[in-house]
């Protein structure tokens, strides 16, 4: 091989980073880097990702491997020595007809050799370095429940045994070329591009005891490391950034599906270090991960702390029983808000509260001067009646009576009981036409549960029209009108609500949605809100199978609903929409400050790599 001395760093103790240095100095920056998940992985419940911290792992794993994380020991047998021994080694194997001769690999040129490589250091294709296996596909049907375990890539995922599959140990000669030994690493073949870490084609696994002189089954290849290569320093350079990088490059398939083939791994150049500094490198990448798993706990315990005591003081507030108990809760909320909404989920929670106390009577001062909703409901309910009379609704099936059992909380004063059917026209549900009766573009806009995000209609995503003459002709039970109050009553979740926009004159909707049409039009903005709030869920029987949380329509008519006076409805509604405003502006400036925190990470990392 070429080499390339002059571009390598010698040295009888070659100084390196302080790598502890760097996390204890930049704690803040690694723990305060945060970001929302995506999308969550199997088996991982985590809303957020500690994005820092992930950095922080990978950037002592790029200089392990790049031999910038302990010095060199001028004592130490050289790389070049090491992989002479390893050749002949090898070449003895291949007389002996222990092994098979494999294809030649792609020589080294010196423009190959990463610049600054120490000079104990050696390159190689990493086809030289270890034996390689592919898994084997295993049928179903000879699956047992004990004998010899076959190891599933979930298997691996997962770490554990259980929902193992097993073949008869009598096979165990058939089958030895696919036989894992504990240090052996199984990489990942086939699978997903790398936007979904958990079944992404290059996931390695180290493999321990547990899974040793077990069956590695298909989509998998074994890499066995010769002697003279510790296995842990070949799992490190596999998952270090510099590897996935390459990959990127190297993978191949559909935009569902990836793979790698043995060829690209084997072809893969990887940085040897002398014998003696891989273990003191496997070593120090030990006891730097652990540093970074504590902190990694610590954060997450930090951040469940912070959102059991934003909740409880939160729930405290709408809880009070007078005025002066409400300012108190209040007043030690305020005092450390800029520590408390720290998060989205704070942020959130901080909504769901405002609108629990707007819906309760404590958000705006009641008004002795406003007419109370009783009076709004005898006129409702005349009114009602009239519609009745002239046969312009029809008469419903009569609801039960609203007893002490149906308060959710003490009423204020001016507030009444109610329940949506009375003060609205019929409560009821759309339903699906024929699929010839849908188009893209043209007709009267049709709405399903998916076209509500955000307390919003969201038509832009996946917008259908329904013809026009059958909404005319037989979808007259669900047209929906500017200003109705929509509600889906398929879940989960429950609770996605929205009032209908007035970009078209009429709409439609699916068997999913109830909509609230109420017959004083001026109570739809306190509906909406009241809805949203999800407090009716707190005493509503739910239907459904496993999994899947209904609501009737009957129940949508039953909801109980505390009516302020019309007056304090528009106050509440006009103070909510101020308070969510304001809480927008808390997440925007959360999420710049999120961004800037990994800016700053990555700048870190950048300015270490460079100094390294």
């Amino acid at each position: 091989m070429a080499s390339n001395r002059h571009s390598r760093a010698g040295g009888n103790l070659v100084s390196t980073l302080t790598t502890d240095n760097l996390i204890t100095d930049h704690i803040d920056v690694w723990t305060s880097a945060i970001k929302k998940r995506n999308s969550q992985g199997r088996g991982s419940s985590k809303k957020i990702e500690l994005t820092g911290i992930k950095k922080l792992r990978e950037f002592i794993l790029d200089l392990a491997v790049r031999g910038k994380l302990v010095p060199q020991n001028s004592n130490d047998e050289s790389a070049s020595i090491l992989l002479k021994k390893m050749a002949k080694e090898k070449a003895q194997l291949i007389a002996d007809k222990k092994i098979k001769k494999q294809k030649p690999l792609p020589p080294i040129t010196d423009a190959d050799i990463p610049l600054g490589l120490p000079s104990s250091w050696e390159c190689s294709r990493m086809g030289k370095l270890a034996q390689y296996q592919k898994g084997y596909a295993f049928k179903s049907k000879d699956y047992l429940d004990n004998g010899l375990m076959i190891t599933k890539i979930q298997n691996l995922t997962d770490n554990h045994t259980r929902n193992s599959v097993y073949i008869t140990p009598e096979k165990k000669m058939e089958f030895e070329p696919f036989i894992l030994r504990e240090g052996d690493i199984v990489m990942t073949t086939v699978g997903s591009w790398f936007s979904a870490p958990m079944s992404a084609v290059g996931r390695s696994f180290l493999i321990n005891n547990q899974f040793d002189n077990s069956l590695l089954n298909q989509n998998a290849v074994r890499i066995r490391t010769q002697e003279g290569i510790i296995p842990k320093y070949l799992y490190l350079c596999v998952n270090s950034t510099i590897f996935k990088s390459y990959l990127v490059e190297e993978a191949q398939g559909t935009a569902n599906q990836a793979s790698i083939t043995q060829v690209s791994i084997k072809n893969y150049l990887i940085c040897i270090p002398p014998l003696a500094e891989q273990h003191r490198i496997v070593a120090k990448v030990d006891e730097l991960m652990a540093l970074c798993d504590q902190l990694e706990q610590q954060t997450e315990q930090g951040l469940t702390a912070q959102q059991t005591l934003v909740e409880a003081l939160l729930k405290a507030l709408t809880q009070c029983v007078n005025a002066d108990d409400f300012q108190a809760s209040w007043q030690r909320i305020a005092d450390h808000f800029d520590v408390l909404f720290t998060t989205e989920a704070s942020i959130e929670q901080l909504k769901q509260t405002i609108l629990q106390l707007a819906v309760m009577g404590k958000l705006v001062p009641q008004n002795p001067f406003d007419e109370p909703a009783s009076k709004l409901l005898e006129k409702i309910a005349e009114e009602k009646a009239q519609l009745l009379a002239d046969k312009k609704i029809k008469k419903q099936k009569p609801l039960p009576a609203i007893t002490d059992e149906g308060k959710l909380f003490e009423l204020p004063s001016g507030w009444s009981l109610t329940r949506l059917d009375d003060i609205c026209f019929g409560i009821t549900s759309g339903s699906t036409p024929p699929k010839d009766k849908f188009n893209e573009s043209t007709g009267v806009p049709y709405l399903k549960v998916y076209n509500i995000k955000d307390q919003a209609i969201a038509f832009d995503y996946k917008p259908q029209f329904v013809d026009i003459q059958h909404h005319k002709n037989k979808l007259t039970r669900s047209i929906l009108y500017p200003g109705d109050v929509v509600m889906n009553i398929v879940g989960p979740p429950l609770g996605k609500i929205a009032i209908i926009p007035d970009d078209y004159p009429e709409w439609n909707c699916n068997q999913a949605i109830v909509f609230f049409r109420p017959i004083e039009g001026r109570l739809n903005g306190y509906i909406y809100t009241y809805l949203t709030s999800g407090k009716f869920l707190d005493s509503i029987e739910l239907i459904g199978t496993a999994g899947q949380d209904n609501i009737s329509v009957t129940k949508s008519r039953s909801i109980i609903f505390p009516m302020p006076p019309l007056a304090e409805q528009h106050r509440i509604v006009a103070k909510v929409d101020e308070l969510m405003a304001l809480c927008e502006q808390l997440k925007t400036r959360l999420s710049d400050a999120q961004t800037t925190q990994l800016h700053l990470a990555d700048a870190v990392v950048e300015n270490a790599l460079k100094n390294s």
